[in-house]
């Protein structure tokens, strides 16, 4: 088993929506990499509900899966005014619609999705602290049949 590490993973943001929700679709948009991210959090993934039965004439419990959500993640950035990935967030933290979100590992492949941009808060610490703020992205479906994730594993 090879271990993989996160050095060299770049995320990007654009503030357009893929004309597919596909690899030519995404790949076709221009992405405006976020600097210094030191830590991703957790990627983008279905997570599901637990759906609880309990009959009355029954002891045991049924379960079943229910509706997913494919969850957010929060990202820690150093703070870089003139960076323009940084910009773009503070644009789409204002905008009500999701953009568009590219994660590519240099080994385990690329992750594309719709999210939307929620801010988050800044922190300058103390003297011996890199300034930074934490940004979440909250996943959102593109519609009933389409959730929008899309994983390119490298050739």
């Amino acid at each position: 088993m090879t271990v993989h590490t996160s050095a060299g993973t770049v995320l990007g943001l654009s503030a357009a929506a893929p004309a597919t929700y596909d690899k030519a679709g995404y790949e076709a948009l221009t992405f405006t990499s976020v600097g210094e991210v030191s830590d991703l959090g957790e990627i983008p993934s279905r997570i599901y509900e637990l759906v609880r039965w309990n009959a009355i004439a029954e002891r045991g419990a049924r379960k079943s899966k229910g509706g997913y959500d494919l969850g957010s993640q929060t990202i820690t950035v150093g703070i870089d005014p003139d960076d323009a990935g940084q910009t773009l967030v503070d644009t789409l933290t204002n905008s009500d619609s999701p953009g568009s979100v590219k994660i590519g590992h240099p080994d385990l492949g690329t992750i594309y999705a719709r999210a939307l941009v929620m801010g988050g808060p800044k922190n300058y610490g103390d003297v011996n602290t890199v300034a930074t703020r934490q940004i979440t992205l909250e996943y959102t479906i593109v519609n009933q049949t389409t959730d929008g994730v899309v994983v390119v594993t490298p050739e």
